[in-house]
């Protein structure tokens, strides 16, 4: 097992981003992404008079999570969910308002060591790329189903792919010979489709195809788009939220659900704002926040991380 996935990406940032409002003795703080249980444990250390709700899609990571947490007996409760049933598992564990709120988005490291998981392009793997294996289409049956118009949709939309139709056109050639199941050979194939000149930038040239498929595969734009609300809205007046992302995507999405709550609604001119048009988030990060260039050197993995976060400052109205 290899020490990189065990170093959470700008820990302490986040710790201290949530600290103010983890303070109170029971104070609730939820880990939307608990992968391997890294900021998890933290949270936990750090704040000893605080709850931990944990959430993830991935079975094998709620397993590995619960030994590592297991020496925080009740103050840890782990639960197996996508994150955009935030409300519904608060809802179901009787608990109304939480003070803090974590997400980490993007693949967990133990996805990308687990050879046999298809999410890694650097390693021959079956084309999987679910985060619950019990459920959903692999990225297998993706690339050998889809219409060539809706792939290309796909890698334009979810991988920023310029490449997207000569991809994908290599794609539908090669699948009616026979169909993709590994992912060398998809390797192999964007690397031949491609231009030199696209080469020769920015790192493997599959990386932003997997990006796509496991986007589309997991559905973790659309689900991101419902829980970032979502957990704004379960956040207490005093409460903070952070969130890591690690492509252009996910961080847009979160900065919009940010600004819209930290905007004055109100029409121009009202001499006193109405406290329905006041702001309800107050954002913590000027713009996005980087890992420095120390942390890169140390863990890779951090290098794409965008940090941002917010306060809850009133309750919503109406």
């Amino acid at each position: 097992m290899s020490q990189s996935r065990h170093v959470p990406v700008m820990l302490q940032r986040c710790l201290d981003l949530l600290a103010p409002a983890l303070k109170e003795p029971g104070a609730v703080v939820v880990d939307c992404t608990l992968g391997l249980g890294g900021h998890s444990e933290a949270l936990l250390e750090r704040f000893p008079e605080a709850l931990l709700v944990a959430l993830d899609r991935d079975k094998e990571a709620l397993r590995l999570s619960g030994e590592r947490l297991a020496p925080y007996g009740d103050r840890a409760t782990l639960v197996h969910a996508v994150y955009d049933e935030l409300p519904d598992v608060l809802d179901r564990l009787g608990v109304p308002r939480v003070q803090g709120v974590l997400f980490d988005l993007g693949v967990s490291s133990m996805q990308l060591d687990e050879a046999d998981r298809g999410f890694a392009y650097a390693q021959d793997a079956p084309l999987d790329m679910r985060m619950d294996q019990t459920t959903g289409m692999s990225a297998a049956e993706v690339l050998n189903t889809y219409p060539p118009g809706e792939l290309v949709r796909i890698l334009r939309a979810y991988g920023e792919e310029k490449q997207a139709k000569r991809i994908v056109s290599a794609v539908v050639r090669e699948r009616e010979k026979e169909p993709f199941t590994n992912s060398a050979r998809l390797v192999e194939l964007i690397r031949a489709a491609l231009p030199q000149a696209a080469k020769r930038t920015g790192g493997n040239p599959a990386k932003r195809t997997f990006q796509a498929l496991r986007i589309e595969v997991n559905g973790e734009l659309s689900v991101l788009e419902r829980a970032i609300p979502a957990a704004v809205e379960a956040i207490a007046v005093g409460g903070r939220i952070a969130v890591l992302s690690y492509q252009s995507l996910e961080d847009r999405l979160v900065k919009q659900v940010f600004a819209a709550g930290a905007a004055n609604t109100a029409p121009p001119g009202l001499p006193v704002v109405p406290e329905r048009y006041a702001p309800r988030l107050k954002l913590l990060t000027r713009g996005a926040e980087l890992p420095t260039e120390e942390e890169i050197a140390e863990n890779r993995r951090a290098a794409p991380a965008r940090l941002r976060g917010a306060e809850r400052i009133r309750e919503s109205i109406g």
